[in-house]
């Protein structure tokens, strides 16, 4: 079957994680222990702050969404990575590998946006105290959180629509274990110099950008911090804390696969799979030990349950 941009491929193959039979049932095993312990403790924030009234300040608000944004991005590449393991023929239709493609970045990119939202509600709460209110009402959240999925989706849809313009017609394997940008890249039947460019401007400076500025934003926060005398000064400072954390956990991984020449290297795949498997469900669980209202609150809502 032939597509109008000259692409005939109509599946991918997936190399995936190893060759290694042994490290692959190690490896499945461990990540469904790990989900099946993990992923109920992120179910259980979002109904902790969607059912605590005490708890619907702006930061538990973005901190919600952004339990909601990693079991979602969590979804697009652990579930089928699983199932390959039991497959012996690793295989993803073209129109499949788009669609995970696109999902990968839409999340991830509304992640990192979201992540310079919390940034900009602490600066608000600790260094404007005063506008905090007023500038993150009720109202503006929803404003920001409607605009960082639009943000999301437009970073997504760029990375689609270079993809679908470049033709795909002899080799049809990729060495990953999902589809991504880079490998898929490399499997086009043209000179793909341009389109890396492109990808890289979008994918990975604004990643950089991002990383570099968030970083930035907190240096000023947590001085501000530590020249108050305040009451809260420990709690802000462990609350800023967790948020770099989570910034270094997420961007650290992505710098690495997007702001470079789209080259193989060993650790590529090691990289990839921490990124897209085991921090998405991490990140919040990070957050919540950190926080006390939040631990708090969910030991009340598990002894309710219990008593009822």
């Amino acid at each position: 079957m032939e597509i109008e941009n000259g692409t005939v491929v109509t599946e991918f193959i997936l190399l995936g994680l190893t060759q290694s039979q042994e490290i692959q049932f190690l490896v499945f095993v461990l990540i469904l222990i790990f989900y099946l312990i993990i992923l109920p403790g992120n179910f259980l924030i979002i109904l902790t702050i969607r059912s605590d009234p005490g708890l619907t300040a702006p930061l538990y608000f973005f901190l919600g969404n952004l339990t909601f944004l990693d079991v979602s991005y969590s979804f697009i590449v652990a579930p089928r990575m699983l199932a390959d393991f039991l497959s012996e023929r690793k295989v993803i239709s073209y129109r499949g590998c788009i669609t995970q493609l696109f999902f990968l970045h839409f999340l991830g990119g509304g992640e990192g946006l979201l992540l310079v939202v919390m940034a900009f509600d602490r600066y608000m709460a600790i260094c404007r105290p005063l506008h905090y209110s007023t500038v993150m009402s009720p109202r503006a959240c929803y404003v920001m959180l409607l605009a960082l999925w639009l943000g999301g989706f437009i970073h997504s849809i760029i990375q689609v629509a270079l993809i679908l313009r470049l033709p795909f017609c002899g080799p049809n394997q990729l060495d990953n274990f999902f589809c991504d940008v880079p490998q898929v890249i490399k499997l086009a039947c043209t000179d793909t110099f341009v389109v890396e460019l492109l990808m890289v401007f979008n994918s990975g400076l604004l990643t950089l950008l991002c990383f570099l500025g968030l970083l930035a934003s907190y240096a000023v926060i947590l001085c501000h911090v530590h020249r108050s005398a305040s009451e809260g000064k420990s709690k802000a400072m462990s609350t800023c804390t967790t948020h770099v954390i989570i910034i270094l956990l997420m961007f650290g991984p992505a710098i690495f696969i997007y702001t470079r020449p789209f080259r193989a290297l060993p650790a590529d795949k090691v990289v990839s799979f921490v990124h897209t498997v085991i921090f998405p469900v991490m990140n919040p669980v990070i957050y919540t030990l950190r926080n006390q209202e939040v631990k708090i609150s969910m030991k009340k809502l598990l002894i309710q349950h219990v008593l009822c």
